[in-house]
């Protein structure tokens, strides 16, 4: 990828490797060229916790997937001259002594054949004139940083307490860094599974119920005559026709059929509490450690929450 105005964003907070993908840290800032507006320098953040920035020339590096790679080793960045990282642009004197260690010119190329990128000491004097206008600190993206004239468009902060640093997380950093995780947090929420409806329709079955009923049959009854009835018995001629009619009954069912209510069926719901497994993946954060130097102590490793 190259390494031009277009690549600013991409470049804080990137890592510095080597060629033989050795880390030497991170991009804390960027410095521009006045005239080209293109990326000319980097400080890389070195040491316990980034502490110690150090200028690398970016003209030759690569940038990809994997950070920003220099042709240069460990050694030879770790001995570079100190400069102040705090400063709006590299005055032409630091420049011109970054340029020389590092065994670039002004302009290109090696300051002298001889002179190798592995830290070796070098007698080689800088070649070419030293540009008037020198790299200028870019601290953010800004679409203004195309064009930058010596103002310094920078994330860099200080706090109350006077610490000064650059973070892609934040404006300020100090001597501790913070770590997060991602946690699940679960709740409820009513959803609709279903309905139930009521519904009724009319069927027709055969029912059988059983009624007394009465009717009244024919007896004949026969009394003597006495003298109680010998005065009706004789009341009539001697000898005579007669008819006699006596009208019989019975009882006959009657159906009739009425609509009488008989129950009420309504649907009700209760709650049935259970309980359910949910899963998903979460992220956190693991900071590692790199020393640089010689440090007492075992401080390489990685910090995450189990520890």
């Amino acid at each position: 990828m190259a390494i031009d105005k277009n690549a600013i964003s991409t470049l804080f907070g990137a890592d510095v490797l080597t060629n033989d993908d050795h880390r030497l840290g991170d991009v804390g800032q960027v410095y521009l060229d006045d005239e080209s507006g293109s990326p000319e320098w980097v400080t890389v953040r070195t040491g316990l916790f980034g502490t110690k920035e150090t200028f690398v020339p970016i003209r030759n590096a690569d940038l990809d997937e994997r950070g920003l790679r220099v042709p240069f080793d460990k050694q030879l960045v770790s001995d570079a001259p100190r400069v102040d990282a705090d400063q709006d642009h590299l005055s032409p004197e630091e420049e011109q002594e970054l340029y020389r260690h590092y065994g670039l010119t002004q302009a290109g190329g090696d300051a002298n054949d001889d002179r190798t990128r592995t830290g070796e000491t070098t007698t080689g004097t800088m070649t070419g004139d030293v540009d008037e206008r020198p790299a200028g600190l870019v601290g953010g993206v800004d679409e203004r940083s195309a064009g930058v004239t010596g103002d310094r468009y920078s994330d860099t902060n200080t706090d109350t307490a006077g610490t000064v640093g650059h973070d892609t997380s934040g404006p300020t950093t100090d001597e501790a860094m913070t770590r997060s995780e991602e946690r699940l947090r679960v709740g409820t929420e009513n959803v609709e599974t279903g309905r139930v409806r009521l519904r009724k329709h009319v069927v027709t079955e055969q029912q059988t119920v059983q009624v007394p009923v009465t009717r009244e049959e024919v007896t004949l009854e026969r009394e003597p005559i006495t003298d109680a009835n010998r005065g009706a018995a004789e009341a009539g001629p001697e000898l005579s026709d007669e008819e006699h009619e006596v009208i019989l009954h019975e009882e006959r069912p009657v159906i009739e059929k009425e609509v009488v209510p008989v129950e009420r069926v309504r649907v009700g719901k209760e709650t049935v509490e259970e309980t359910t497994t949910v899963s998903d993946q979460v992220r956190k954060e693991e900071i590692e450690t790199d020393t640089d130097g010689s440090i007492d102590g075992n401080v390489d490793g990685k910090v995450d929450g189990n520890r």
